[in-house]
């Protein structure tokens, strides 16, 4: 199995919301917004902290489940809102299709993510940058069975931070069906999967919070559905899936208040431009 590497430490390099001046300060200075005058409001400090977007890129091995409400002592005891079953049976779906991806050794650079199988050519989409923070080195793709297999690497396109992997038939993986372009709607609940903080098979639910964010990812910016669904480092590469068990997008960043991890704002490639650049990195590289 996968090691545990970690909790809470975001990995790979940091990035600036388009909304923030690159030095963090926020462009929503206007009179009435607590930013105008002599201090700084609540918004400002908000803005001023949320400036850092951070691939995560941590993975590992264990099991993921769902977590309920603490019941309050006494007749008025507050329950955890009931888990819609169209979610159940979605994540059902979707785990057997996700897999550790694990990049490098321990003699040089190492990282490591999540993926899954595009298609039942044995093809696994992740993402670039977590080969790229493996510099270069052997990759290893587990599977939820927790059997292993070395992993050719097909092709790789940096400027959509997308990857394509192959492993052998023995692996067996089931690809995962694949969202309609433009079928996904804001609110619509949606679940990540992946491998955060070193937990394999991990599953958490949310909406869509926005579609076509513009997000700063480097040097260039990226279309990306947001969701408030847990993204943690190691969930990236994984997928985000709608009700239905369709892959709507990647995960690849989140937001951060000084690097602690998930606070609830994460970004995915939208699926439409992954089918496209993974069916042409595939025809590239077979």
């Amino acid at each position: 199995m996968a090691v545990q590497t970690g909790l809470g430490e975001p990995r790979g390099p940091w990035f600036i919301s388009p909304e923030l001046d690159p030095d963090g300060r926020g462009r929503w200075d206007v009179p009435g917004s607590g930013r105008d005058g002599g201090g700084r409001g609540w918004r400002g400090r908000l803005l001023t902290a949320a400036a850092v977007v951070a691939l995560s890129t941590v993975s590992g091995a264990a099991a993921g489940s769902w977590v309920a409400g603490r019941d309050a002592p006494g007749p008025a005891a507050a329950s955890a809102a009931p888990v819609p079953a169209e979610l159940v049976t979605a994540a059902g779906k979707t785990v057997p299709g996700v897999v550790s991806v694990m990049v490098g050794g321990a003699s040089g650079s190492s990282a490591s993510g999540s993926g899954f199988a595009i298609d039942h050519e044995q093809h696994i989409v992740t993402n670039d940058h977590i080969l790229a923070r493996g510099g270069g080195g052997p990759v290893t793709v587990e599977m939820p069975d927790g059997r292993r297999f070395t992993a050719e690497v097909v092709g790789r396109e940096p400027a959509s931070d997308l990857a394509v992997l192959k492993v052998p038939a023995a692996a067996g993986l089931a690809a995962l069906p694949l969202a309609k372009p433009n079928s996904t709607r804001v609110g619509e609940p949606v679940l990540a999967v992946g491998s955060p903080l070193g937990l394999s098979g991990t599953v958490t639910a949310g909406i869509v919070s926005a579609l076509n964010r513009q997000v700063r990812i480097g040097s260039g910016r990226h279309t990306a559905v947001q969701t408030d669904a847990s993204i943690n480092p190691g969930n990236s590469g994984g997928p985000l899936v709608n009700a239905r068990g369709e892959v709507v997008g990647v995960n690849t960043a989140i937001a951060t208040i000084d690097g602690s991890g998930s606070i609830g704002i994460g970004f995915a490639i939208p699926i439409d431009q992954v089918q496209q650049t993974a069916d042409t990195i595939i025809g590239r590289g077979g």
